[in-house]
């Protein structure tokens, strides 16, 4: 069976229900600290050194507008729908009162609030209502835009990935469909890297 008719199940069933904030709450209450990220992003560099300092939940913006460098890392004003835009794929967790509480307000908003095939499911926007409603109470971290991009920056932008050269940690490959459109965009780029290793890889060549 290809890889992606083995994967893409996996990612659909953890998109429609609330596998996935479950599972990652039940890792905090064991006491552990998480790191999560999508499988369509490539690591550049160590991303640990920008986990500074001891914040409950850290993420990244989906905003493909350009910010400052030195831009603020407290959680971005909500945008017309009246929410922010952070992305769900990517996040770290210590095992913090702040990180359970975003967790299980996350489930909260998954249950309450469904999203239908129709309205293109998924579990961001209840990401981001759960970031916005416990935001007073949590201790939150925006992670600088240089070292973690949006797809809708990164690959479309080459003024400011030529400026940022250097300075990238880690690349979302989103702001695009589909399996194989994300492998070529990542090849034509020259970031897909699995190609290298595929002897040493137990998927063998994908």
């Amino acid at each position: 069976m290809p890889f992606s008719s083995r994967l893409y199940p996996i990612l659909r069933q953890l998109t429609n229900l609330d596998l996935r904030p479950r599972h990652l709450l039940q890792i905090l209450e064991l006491g552990y600290t998480v790191m999560y990220n999508d499988v369509d992003m490539v690591w550049l560099a160590d991303p640990f050194p920008y986990l500074q300092g001891y914040h409950d939940v850290y993420f990244t913006d989906d905003m493909a507008a350009v910010k400052p460098l030195n831009h603020s890392h407290d959680l971005p004003p909500p945008g017309k729908k009246g929410r922010t835009y952070i992305c769900s794929c990517m996040i770290f967790l210590r095992p913090t009162s702040g990180a359970k509480l975003v967790m299980k307000k996350w489930i909260e908003e998954l249950q309450d609030q469904p999203w239908s095939k129709i309205k293109k499911s998924n579990d961001q926007p209840a990401f981001n209502w759960a970031l916005n409603k416990t935001a007073g109470q949590v201790d939150l971290y925006l992670l600088p835009q240089a070292a973690f991009p949006t797809g809708g920056l990164y690959f479309k932008n080459k003024t400011w990935v030529e400026e940022t050269k250097g300075m990238h940690v880690i690349i979302h490959n989103n702001y695009i469909t589909g399996f194989e459109k994300k492998i070529k965009r990542f090849r034509d780029f020259g970031l897909w890297l699995v190609d290298d290793y595929v002897l040493e890889s137990p998927l063998g060549r994908i």
